[in-house]
């Protein structure tokens, strides 16, 4: 493949009707290489008239779909996996040159879409609703599920392909047509892996670019009937609000703030290498990063050195090269983070490891991964999403002192515990307050399992059987096939069941 004349040809088109489609509009957003600096494409403000049309279609695509059998659609969903992992190479690479991560995540992001597709495929026949033991006599009684409608995806550019399956694949498998409004910096790399659906009925699954207008106007439009948005706290709470104004159901994936708590009984050189990973992935765009490393102060000052070792083994620059750290997704975000990390340096944070822009880099939106100590708990840093390659380390005297200040945040998203005591091991399942919690393995997903946050964090959840009714409505039905009269609570009402003394 090659990669600019992808881009290229994917420059201005959407995704409309089952086939690319060159958007009629004259507003056009840069693309920019985070590595480079380099524009390599552009990507189009589709207009209120092409919005419209793919609602059309979208609306139309989805009875026929929820016509067929569900093995017929489980098998289908199918294909896309197959057609999925077959694209894998070129979507990672795509990935690399749009949003900056090194290729390897690239890799590992498109092939866990691919599991995630084949359990929702599976599920999706698994059953359609249940039997409920009678409350009458000789009726019939259970429930259904059964499709919203049109489902309207919002997606950030951190992890453009695995949260869109996580969503897309679920709402197809319970009977949904899928609009998907990529974010702007992952843009074409999102309409290249619309390919995967091409043997999917016309207008089944659809992509329109562009900025704030495009999703706020698919959310709120009448003929949309669900909204799975992941972003940003306050983009996060406008979709709400505009769901709420009809009662529009809407999952909601908003920010993280992570603790990460490490005590002296794990051993600390894996608990190192485990905050490394949890703390740099990606840059540190993950929306479950650690962030707010708690630190027992009997094991503080060795696993602080421990972890800047580690910090500096990470090789840093162009995500196709043999890299651990790639830049920031675009200049705003660099930027945004510096301001970050500037902050709690004043507010007394001491830099132990990175805090700057690597050397030798002219070009891009590089920065290294950085290790602070001397943080404390009223520190702007550890209160608000850091987004970014920044591990700061809060002293603790206790186990309890963590818990409290790892609950002690408007989010709760995830949280990580490294510890090989038992008792510390059951209090971290049942105390901390988050949608998840790793203990001793930091960050894995399981497509079985629901993912979801608490407080800030957002509302409802993703994968597992949760996952899928996230996108089913429930109707509940009751049959009486001898159409009886019911006399047993019909009117007239009979005279000994009136007020005693009447």
């Amino acid at each position: 493949m090659d990669a600019q004349k992808e881009f290229d040809r994917l420059s201005g088109t959407l995704f409309v009707g089952g086939a690319p489609l060159e958007s009629v509009s004259t507003d056009r957003r840069p693309v920019i290489d985070p590595a480079t600096e380099i524009q390599i494409g552009h990507i189009a403000d589709a207009t209120d008239h092409e919005i419209e049309q793919a609602v059309d279609l979208a609306n139309g695509a989805r009875r026929q779909w929820w016509a067929e059998s569900a093995l017929h659609r489980a098998e289908k969903l199918h294909e896309v996996a197959a057609a999925i992992r077959e694209l894998r190479p070129e979507v990672a690479e795509l990935i690399t040159r749009e949003t900056g991560k090194p290729f390897k995540e690239g890799m590992d992001e498109v092939e866990w879409a691919v599991t995630a597709t084949r359990y929702f495929a599976e599920l999706g026949r698994h059953s359609v609703g249940r039997i409920a033991g009678p409350a009458a006599r000789g009726q019939m009684q259970y429930t259904l599920k059964e499709p919203y409608g049109v489902v309207v995806i919002v997606l950030p550019a951190n992890f453009p392909v695995v949260l869109l399956m996580w969503e897309a694949a679920a709402a197809l498998a319970a009977g949904n047509a899928v609009i998907v409004k990529p974010s702007e910096f992952a843009s074409l790399t999102t309409l290249k892996f619309m390919e995967v659906f091409s043997g999917l009925p016309a207008g089944l699954v659809q992509c329109l670019t562009g900025g704030g207008r495009v999703g706020s106007r698919l959310v709120s439009h009448p003929d949309t009937h669900l909204v799975a948005f992941t972003g940003s706290v306050a983009t996060g709470q406008a979709v709400a609000k505009a769901c709420a104004e009809t009662f529009k159901p809407c999952l909601i994936e908003a920010s993280g703030n992570d603790p990460f708590i490490v005590m002296p009984s794990a051993p600390l050189r894996t608990a190192a290498r485990g905050v490394a990973f949890a703390a740099f992935l990606n840059c540190g765009q993950v929306c479950t990063s650690a962030e707010r490393i708690y630190v027992h102060t009997d094991v503080y000052d060795e696993f602080a050195e421990l972890l800047a070792a580690e910090a500096a083994k990470l090789r840093i620059g162009n995500g196709l090269d043999r890299v651990d750290i790639g830049p920031m997704e675009h200049r705003g975000e660099l930027e945004r983070f510096e301001r970050v990390l500037a902050r709690a340096i004043e507010q007394g944070a001491t830099v132990l490891y990175g805090g700057k822009r690597p050397e030798g880099f002219d070009k891009g939106y590089f920065h290294e991964p950085t290790v602070l100590t001397g943080v404390t708990p009223e520190m702007d840093v550890v209160n608000g999403e850091i987004f970014g390659p920044l591990a700061p380390l809060v002293r603790v005297d206790s186990f309890d002192e963590a818990i409290r200040l790892a609950n002690a945040s408007r989010f709760g998203l995830g949280a990580n515990v490294y510890t090989t005591d038992l008792i510390e091991t059951v209090r971290a399942q049942h105390e901390l307050v988050a949608g998840t919690v790793w203990v001793n393995t930091p960050l894995p997903d399981n497509d079985a399992a629901p993912f979801g946050g608490r407080k800030l964090s957002g509302l409802g959840s993703q994968l597992g059987a949760e996952g899928l009714d996230t996108f089913r409505a429930t109707k509940t039905v009751m049959i009486d096939p001898s159409v009886p009269e019911q006399d047993f609570w019909w009117f007239p009402y009979q005279d000994d069941e009136a007020f005693p003394a009447v």
